[in-house]
């Protein structure tokens, strides 16, 4: 495929991918300002990522922080957010942390702990969300939704990483209704600790909702939504594959 046939068959998709949000947002009756698109680029090249920022994309998140390293010398200088949305191991903290202006998977105590520990040595903020397994799936990774409320409260204890919001990978089914609970308990949880002031209007952000589901998160709240396949095209495997990380 040419470099010409890619970006006009990934531009036509981002126009379309644009359209489905506008028409998710009208139908929630919602304002189209409130949700935005975070390219999801894993295994698409750092050439074609390029594609959609010169359209005006500006939100990008990488599952793997191989990907985003490889793919820095064209993206590294661009005016855009590279936010890491994939597991993290501790061991990996100091390479993230070169790379991603945000990391959206923070999920459990030990990572917390070793994230305010590198950001105290390296003088500086982060911002994170924290991901929840609002899908009950083991095969995912995300702290238990009865944990979610206790990990806030522990990161807040903590003056290295600014809570931006919350994230959920929901579940993995044709069926809106099947999913819609995941995308709900996120927002429930997320509604809780503003009412209990552990969160701010600027760290209430919901990042769920990808390219199978998004119209279903939208309409459950969803501030950003997370589409890859249906901009860039399918991938060798499908996304529960790529997102069942605890497989891989």
């Amino acid at each position: 495929m040419t470099t010409e046939t890619y970006t006009a068959d990934i531009l036509a998709n981002l126009n379309l991918v644009k359209q489905r949000i506008q028409s998710a947002v009208k139908m929630a009756g919602r304002s189209t300002e409130d949700v935005q698109l975070l390219l999801a680029t894993k295994t698409v090249s750092a050439e074609k990522v390029k594609v959609v920022i010169d359209a005006g994309e500006t939100l990008i998140g990488e599952n793997k922080v191989q990907e985003l390293k490889e793919k820095d010398y064209l993206l590294g200088t661009l005016p855009i957010q590279r936010h890491f949305i994939g597991h993290l191991q501790t061991n990996k903290i100091k390479d993230v942390l070169k790379y991603a202006h945000c990391i959206q998977s923070v999920d459990r105590p030990d990572l917390v702990e070793k994230l305010d520990s590198r950001l105290q040595y390296e003088n500086r903020f982060l911002d994170i969300f924290v991901q929840v397994n609002t899908s009950f799936e083991e095969s995912k990774f995300g702290v238990h939704p009865d944990e979610a409320i206790r990990l806030i409260e522990k990161i807040r204890s903590y003056g290295t990483m600014r809570i931006k919001g919350l994230m959920t990978i929901g579940l993995f089914d044709a069926d809106p209704e099947k999913v819609k609970p995941s995308f709900r308990l996120l927002r429930e949880i997320r509604d809780a600790a503003l009412r209990d002031g552990l969160l701010s209007k600027d760290g209430a952000a919901l990042s769920m909702g990808m390219s199978g589901d998004l119209e279903t998160a939208i309409a459950e709240g969803a501030t950003i939504v997370r589409v890859g396949t249906s901009i860039f095209g399918k991938r060798q495997y499908p996304d529960a594959y790529y997102w069942n990380e605890k497989g891989n």
